[in-house]
């Protein structure tokens, strides 16, 4: 047996070691449990659902697009289809796209690509206000209580519980400490 075999075989047969390790006789596949816990956690299928009402809300915009804001873009540029929008790269003029497509013809189409972009803004757009409209409905959170405060020699920002500034080596006053706890036993008391 040459050794490019030899090599052969041994990969092979670790292959097969894996394999049998992803099977467990007992209880099942391992790998189809994982992939159960996996396809199962809360965060994979909040983004299932989002993919499905996205594919939904695109044809929306679409919609939205080519039946009302392309036709009223069209009032203000005379006419002008948007889709027929295209350089023919044969040099040949054509009336519209479908006769360059017939004709087998190939286009450069920036009518659709204006199409596309304007889906774009319009979606980012409506999403924009959406996330808006949501956030006006969660509660602002809580102010942190301060953590720190300020040396009344150097004005450097020291820990809240700090007797000495470590920058100015300076001793701070404990009543300055004493009124961080009152405001701490405050705090409880109003949380209680």
């Amino acid at each position: 047996m040459s050794r490019k075999e030899k090599k052969a075989k041994d990969f092979i047969n670790q292959v097969n070691e894996k394999t049998l390790d992803l099977i467990d006789y007992e209880g099942g596949s391992k790998l189809l449990k994982e992939f159960k816990k996996f396809a199962l956690k809360g965060n994979m299928i909040d983004l299932a659902v989002g993919i499905i009402i996205g594919g939904a809300f695109t044809s929306i915009v679409n919609s939205l697009v080519n039946d009302i804001i392309m036709p009223i873009l069209s009032i203000f540029t005379k006419n002008i289809n948007f889709t027929n929008l295209f350089i023919s790269l044969d040099g040949k003029k054509y009336e519209t796209l479908e006769a360059a497509k017939a004709a087998e013809a190939a286009t450069l189409n920036y009518g659709a690509f204006l199409t596309g972009v304007l889906n774009f803004l319009i979606m980012a757009f409506v999403v924009f206000l959406l996330v808006r409209w949501i956030n006006k409905f969660k509660k602002p959170d809580a102010p942190a209580a301060p953590a720190t405060k300020q040396c009344p020699y150097c004005i450097t920002d020291i820990n809240i519980n700090a007797t000495k500034c470590p920058h100015c080596t300076a001793d701070i006053d404990t009543a300055d400490n004493d009124e961080a706890d009152k405001d701490k036993a405050d705090t409880k008391q109003e949380q209680k």
